[in-house]
């Protein structure tokens, strides 16, 4: 039986009507609607780390931690997300992805929103900097043995992999990683453009928080930034919470890569969503969560993931660069969802994953009202 849902149009603001039927859409048309609510494609997020104290990354990661950051995630519209496993031993690396392969298992609501799992490293640079916050200890050489294993452990799990190309191995990886079909982006690097180059030739097709996950200083010219945002073959993610990229960053960045080449990626980990204070996380130890969103180490500059969903740094976005509420969606759902199966889209045929929200312009989030997973209402306020 075909369901319908109203909205104002977030390119027009006029009304508009989805209809659905069998978990698709089946046709959009214009509706008489002039309420609060804006009506578009679920969001669509390819790094999350955890979030409110549900932690992907402490070793102990169980099936039902995995539903109920799910569960969080589709009430902050995001119907999409790759949970993200980062560097660590190979045991806990394992253990992740198994957990998160019995939560697919067990619960059809994950099986619908996780269509495979982000590892991002442990093959990255080892230098203070591009490393970010991954632990040292476990930072190793690329390793296609491993990541095979990865995948015997977890059923072709791994559907993205970030990874450092400083090395021919790890240039080999991205060329055995692609050729299965799984997705490569480069981060936490500190790769001559030479190699950089080299990788997007190999097959990667993505740059992991450009701008992040790099040296404090740079040379001015050439420089791992600036050969990611010139190879055209590299769509870049970025971090739109208004810390990890100052404003005209930002606005740079996306000039340079085209609204076409470019999305929004919320990096959130497991203090996000949490009151302002200290807390212990796998990234990073020791952090303060301050009232702005900011996450990093007490009384230092730098960063430790982020705390932020994606639904905020949509409007984030929309005030730091002056786009519109449409095209910034589309850096949230339509861009990220090409390398997710071609979800996050509005137009008949596609799944029927849709959010209605409120926003206003100067506002500082979307505020999800309901969401919706195959055409199944799972969330509403």
């Amino acid at each position: 039986m075909s369901e319908r849902l109203v909205g104002r149009d977030p390119e027009t603001g006029k009304g508009v009507a989805v209809a659905f039927e069998g978990g698709r859409i089946t046709a959009i048309a214009a509706a008489d609607y002039d309420g609060p609510l804006y009506l578009g494609p679920g969001l669509v997020d390819l790094q999350v780390n955890g979030y409110a104290q549900y932690d992907l990354n402490d070793g102990t990661v169980t099936p039902e931690r995995v539903l109920a950051l799910t569960e969080l995630m589709l009430a902050h519209g995001t119907t999409t997300y790759l949970p993200t496993l980062v560097t660590a031993s190979e045991a806990n690396i394992t253990a992740g992805l198994v957990a998160i392969r019995e939560a697919r298992t067990r619960y059809p609501l994950v099986a619908r929103a996780v269509p495979f799992v982000h590892v991002e490293g442990p093959f990255i640079s080892i230098h203070d900097g591009p490393r970010g916050a991954h632990p040292a200890a476990h930072v190793r050489d690329a390793d296609i043995a491993e990541f095979e294993r990865w995948q015997a452990a977890s059923g072709g799990l791994v559907g993205l992999l970030t990874l450092s190309p400083h090395s021919d191995a790890a240039i080999a990886l991205v060329r055995h990683a692609t050729g299965q079909g799984v997705h490569v982006a480069i981060g936490h690097t500190d790769a001559t453009p030479e190699q950089i180059h080299a990788a997007a030739a190999a097959g990667a097709r993505l740059s992991t928080h450009l701008g992040n996950g790099a040296s404090a200083m740079l040379p001015r010219h050439p420089n791992v930034i600036w050969a990611q945002l010139a190879d055209d073959r590299l769509t870049a993610t970025l971090i739109g919470d208004s810390h990890h990229l100052p404003a005209d960053t930002l606005k740079a960045m996306l000039r340079a890569k085209g609204l076409d080449q470019a999305l929004l990626v919320s990096d959130v980990v497991s203090p996000g969503g949490l009151k302002p204070g200290i807390y212990h996380q796998t990234i990073g130890g020791r952090v303060e969560l301050q009232a702005n969103g900011r996450l990093g180490p007490p009384g230092t500059p730098y960063l430790a993931g982020a705390a932020l969903p994606l639904a905020d740094d949509v409007a984030r976005t929309i005030g730091a660069t002056g786009l519109s509420l449409s095209e910034v969606l589309g850096l949230a759902t339509r861009n990220p969802g090409r390398f997710a199966g071609g979800r996050g889209r509005l137009e008949a045929g596609a799944a029927a994953d849709l959010i209605q929200f409120e926003w206003s312009p100067g506002a500082e989030r979307l505020a999800i009202a309901a969401t919706y997973l195959a055409g199944e209402r799972v969330w509403a306020r």
